[in-house]
């Protein structure tokens, strides 16, 4: 028999979703069966899938010992966590994402992650860095590590939210989805903006197999395409480029590079949505987009606009925000 004890990132979940995370190996007919038999109880007593999980509780499980036989997820241990952190407490943190990282691994523009790879993900430095202070022991974890709440493409700079907390990833990715969180971008496109500020609107038509994003206006005649909002403005002109300030009202894939691409203005240096040579020449290996700021529980925060670091303003004299 092995008990587990329910800590306060286990709290607040169905016993059934728990198990899930706790125990991979544990097929979930035969996790049913062992609830409906009571081979797993819920402070010794009879439990039920759906019960909510309160911290302090204790859950019983009389299971064979090789369902217990899982190898921890270590990799994030082996890094020297190499992160600039805008902001944190003890719920979760901004960090400033260099260009060129991935946030996670898995499935990236199109190709599996190698091994080296994984070890380099934000979500992985965020881990080292979070296990390294002591804030994150996943030897006392059952069912949560720090997680991501939004996400940016591998070669965009700028803010993501990681979670430290359960209670954390719940809120802020309910507030999330209210529209609660505001998110700011600076790009660089080509050509002149026709207004100095407007509105993109748009459907997109999402193509896995490429890993791209088609962009259609007027009304969705697809059930599956999703409505794109982009509002911006225009903050200065110069060597044939146009600075812009970008707002997301919705957050799809590529969704500022698909839909500038589909109005005419590619990004500076895109590779994907309107390849221009002669932007690899200038030395811009990536698209010229970093998410520089972000509205948060009612505070607001920004990035450093040093152009060292967000190289493409070295195109401007000036950059009026």
């Amino acid at each position: 028999m092995r008990e587990f004890k329910v800590n306060a990132n286990d709290a607040g979940q169905r016993l059934d979703k728990y198990l899930t995370k706790s125990l991979p190996l544990l097929p979930k007919p035969l996790m049913y069966k062992s609830i409906r038999k009571k081979k797993i109880k819920v402070n010794r007593g009879r439990a039920e899938p759906s019960q909510l999980l309160s911290e302090g509780d204790t859950v019983q499980l009389f299971l064979a010992e090789e369902l217990f036989e899982v190898t921890p997820d270590n990799i994030f241990m082996k890094i020297v966590p190499d992160i600039s952190v805008l902001y944190e407490n003890s719920e979760f943190m901004l960090v400033d994402k260099k260009p060129g990282m991935a946030v996670h691994g898995g499935n990236t523009s199109g190709s599996v992650l190698s091994a080296a790879d994984e070890s380099g993900t934000l979500i992985n430095h965020i881990k080292a860095y979070l296990w390294r202070r002591g804030e994150y022991r996943p030897e006392e974890e059952r069912s949560f590590a720090p997680a991501l709440c939004n996400r940016i493409d591998r070669n965009t700079g700028g803010i993501v939210i990681a979670a430290k907390t359960a209670e954390a990833l719940r809120r802020i990715n309910e507030e999330i989805k209210r529209g609660e969180v505001t998110k700011k971008y600076l790009c660089a496109v080509h050509g002149r903006m026709e207004k100095s500020s407007g509105r993109l609107s748009g459907w997109m038509e999402k193509d896995s197999a490429r890993n791209i994003v088609r962009v259609h206006s007027g009304q969705r005649k697809k059930p599956h395409g999703k409505t794109m909002i982009t509002d911006y403005r225009v903050l200065a002109e110069q060597n044939g480029l146009s600075l812009l300030e970008v707002t997301l009202l919705t957050g799809r894939t590529h969704q500022i590079r698909a839909q500038m691409q589909a109005a005419g203005h590619p990004l500076l240096g895109e590779g994907k949505y309107g390849v221009n040579r002669d932007d690899r020449k200038r030395g811009y290996r990536f698209q010229a987009l970093y998410a520089y700021s972000i509205t948060l529980e009612g505070k607001s925060y920004t990035v450093d606009m040093n152009p060292e670091k967000i190289k493409f303003l070295k195109e401007f004299d000036k950059c009026i925000l």
